[in-house]
C-alpha cells in the first residue's frame, strides 16, 4: 500500500527512548503514572459507542482502552479478522484537544506499522479512509516490549468530537494485534444550556415603515 508519511521527528515521541536501551529510559515512562493520568482521556471516551471495522471478536476494540497500569496486560487485546486492516471509531463525551496517541502492539510482526487519524467524521468506513487525506499519519515502531507515544500536531486536533484511527498494515503478520491505546489531551464538557435565538436586536427602519414617514421625508427634501 502506497502511503505518504507526513510525520515529522516531533511526531515520534519516545521512539528512540523505547527502541534503543529502554531499560535506562523507562524510568521516565510518561514521567510516572500520576503524571500521565493528569492528561488521560480514558474517562472521556464514550466506550458504549466505540466501534471497530474488521475486528476478530466483536467488542474487543473497547477493551484496549484500559487503565494505564494495565497497558501491558495482554489479556484483553484487539485482533483484526481477515486481513491486517483495522479502523476504530472513538467518540468522546465532550470536546477534546488531542495531544498524543499511545500504542502498544502485539509481537511477531502483528503490531501496526502505520496509523492515520481522522476527526469529526461520523460515517467513516474503509472506502473513505483508503482515499481521503488524514489529519495526520505516522510510521509506527516495531520490535519493542512497551508502549510508544506519538505526538499530534495539536493545532489540527482542537474541538475533536470523535477520532477515527486507521491502521492499514502491520509488520508482516496475517493479522494485526493491538494491546493498548492511550489518548492524552484536554477535555471540555459540552453544555446543555438551551440556545436562545435573538431574532432582532436593532430593528431596521426599512423593515418597520411608519405610515406617512416616506411622504414626510419627501416634503423635507
Amino acid at each position: 500500500m502506497n502511503c505518504h508519511n507526513e510525520a515529522t521527528e516531533d511526531d515520534h515521541h519516545h521512539h528512540h527512548g523505547h527502541g534503543h536501551g529502554h531499560d535506562h529510559d523507562h524510568d521516565h515512562d510518561h514521567d510516572n503514572e500520576e503524571e500521565f493520568l493528569k492528561e488521560s482521556l480514558l474517562h472521556h471516551i464514550d466506550l458504549d459507542r466505540v466501534n471497530c471495522f474488521n475486528e476478530l471478536e466483536t467488542g474487543s476494540a473497547k477493551k484496549v482502552f484500559k487503565p494505564f497500569f494495565k497497558r501491558l496486560d495482554t489479556t484483553d487485546k484487539l485482533n483484526s479478522d481477515c486481513d491486517p486492516e483495522l479502523l476504530l471509531f472513538i467518540p468522546f463525551t465532550g470536546l477534546v484537544k488531542l495531544k498524543s496517541i499511545i500504542i502498544f502492539g502485539g509481537g511477531q510482526g502483528s503490531s501496526p506499522s502505520q496509523m492515520k487519524a481522522f476527526i469529526n467524521k461520523d460515517d467513516i468506513d474503509f472506502d473513505y479512509v483508503s482515499s481521503a487525506t488524514p489529519v495526520q499519519e505516522w510510521e509506527l515502531v516495531d520490535g519493542i516490549s512497551h508502549e510508544v507515544e506519538y505526538q499530534t500536531r495539536i493545532t489540527k486536533f482542537n474541538n475533536v468530537r470523535n477520532l477515527s484511527l486507521y491502521f492499514p498494515d502491520n509488520f508482516g503478520a496475517e493479522s494485526t494485534e493491538i494491546i493498548y491505546i492511550g489518548l492524552k489531551g484536554e477535555f471540555t464538557e459540552l453544555k446543555d444550556d438551551p440556545i436562545i435565538t435573538v431574532y432582532e436586536l436593532q430593528p431596521n427602519v426599512k423593515d418597520h415603515k411608519v405610515p406617512g414617514i416616506d411622504s414626510m421625508n419627501y416634503q423635507i427634501n
